[in-house]
C-alpha cells in the first residue's frame, strides 16, 4: 500500500472517530424523554458503529471481507441519516446542531460509497 493510501485510511479512521464523538456529545445535549431515550439509542449505534466497521475493513484478510465490512459502513451511514431526522423532527430547536452532522453525514457514506466502487 503506498504512502498516500496509508494516509488517506487513517484520515478517514480519524474523521469517523471524530464523528462519533460528535453523535456522543449530542446525545449528551438532547432532552431525556421517553422519545428521545429510543431516538439516541439507535442514533449512537448506527453513527459510532461506521468508524468500528471502517476500522475492521481495514484490518481484513480478504477483498470479500472488505467489501462485507464497507458495505455494513455505508448501511450504517444511511441509518445515521434516517435517525438524525426523526431527532430533528422531535428537537426542533436542535436542528442547527444537527445540519452539520446531517453534512458530514451524508459525505462519509458518499466515501464509503465510492470505496466500493473502486473495489468492483
Amino acid at each position: 500500500m503506498s504512502e498516500i493510501q496509508k494516509t488517506k485510511r487513517y484520515d478517514l479512521e480519524d474523521r469517523t472517530l471524530e464523528f462519533g464523538k460528535r453523535i456522543l456529545r449530542l446525545a449528551k445535549a438532547l432532552p431525556k424523554n421517553t422519545i428521545n431515550f429510543k431516538l439516541i439509542d439507535q442514533f449512537v449505534r448506527s453513527g459510532t458503529s461506521m468508524g468500528a466497521n471502517y476500522r475492521e475493513a481495514n484490518e481484513t484478510e480478504t477483498k470479500k471481507d472488505f467489501k462485507f465490512r464497507m458495505r455494513i459502513c455505508r448501511k450504517e451511514g444511511k441509518e445515521t441519516i434516517y435517525w438524525l431526522y426523526l431527532i430533528a423532527e422531535a428537537n426542533p430547536e436542535f436542528e442547527e446542531r444537527i445540519k452539520p452532522l446531517l453534512q458530514e453525514t451524508t459525505e462519509i457514506v458518499k466515501i464509503f460509497a465510492a470505496i466500493l466502487v473502486k473495489c468492483e
